[in-house]
């Protein structure tokens, strides 16, 4: 998101074993790194291991890649997308997502804006809604994540509804993601997401990732005030955020 207009590759690497073990990916890592900063791909990406062998690595999308596990060294994986490539430590670079930004002449433009006042909230069995009056009124939040359950829900009908709470707040948006790995929210399933749904500061953020709709929220609230603006630019494609359609093979 800080970087507009990228006209060349940014990759982000790393090793989930040290260097000093015989079992270290550090320098497989570093290697196909190099290589995919060569290729045509102008976007954010992370760059390591695909498999727990020394075959390949993979070059995620910043914005669609989690960490999966503490240790494995195959622990980064894209989430409701492709890998935008195999990397081959011997030099080849085999695209597998062909939706992505090309390498070109245009001039990058630095957005590095952020505001902090931003937190993530997860919806669970017996949660206090008071929790969202705390981090409004003690520390000036303006924008929520809420990682609701399933397709984006919260407790709606009994009297640890979170509703009349989101409702009070009315200048702090929320932005709905799920706490399920993989798929995407939706406003209109369920009677409850449409209550959810239907309030002014909320907004479903279809299959974005919570730590990204974290990110996004912050990087728009540095720069926009208006809510009804924020929600719309929260569901525009700054870097392949969304995926409005979910294909099986993602």
């Amino acid at each position: 998101f800080f970087i507009q207009n990228l006209n060349k590759p940014i990759i982000l690497t790393g090793a989930q074993r040290s260097s000093d073990r015989g079992s270290s990916d550090a320098k497989m890592n570093f290697i196909c790194s190099i290589i995919a900063s060569l290729s045509e791909i102008a976007e954010v990406g992370i760059v390591m291991h695909a498999t727990s062998n020394d075959n390949y690595c993979y070059f995620h999308r910043g914005t669609k890649v989690k960490k999966l596990h503490t240790t494995r060294r195959d622990a980064f994986k894209s989430i409701n997308d492709l890998p935008l490539a195999k990397i081959y430590p011997e030099g080849k670079i085999e695209i597998i997502n062909k939706n992505f930004r090309k390498r070109s002449e245009n001039k990058p433009e630095l957005k590095a804006f952020f505001d902090e006042r931003v937190a993530i909230l997860k919806a669970y069995p017996n949660s206090k809604p008071e929790l969202i009056d705390i981090l409004v009124n003690n520390f000036d939040i303006k924008g929520i994540v809420i990682e609701a359950t399933g397709l984006g829900h919260i407790p709606t009908n009994n009297e640890k509804s979170w509703i009349n709470y989101i409702k009070k707040n009315d200048s702090t948006i929320f932005a709905i993601t799920s706490q399920c790995i993989f798929g995407r929210v939706h406003p209109y399933v369920y009677t409850n997401t449409r209550i959810l749904s239907s309030l002014p500061n909320v907004v479903f953020c279809e299959d974005m990732l919570s730590e990204v709709a974290y990110v996004k929220l912050g990087w728009l609230l540095a720069q926009e005030k208006d809510i009804e603006k924020i929600k719309s630019l929260m569901l525009k494609n700054f870097a392949n955020e969304i995926n409005f359609r979910s294909e099986y093979e993602d």
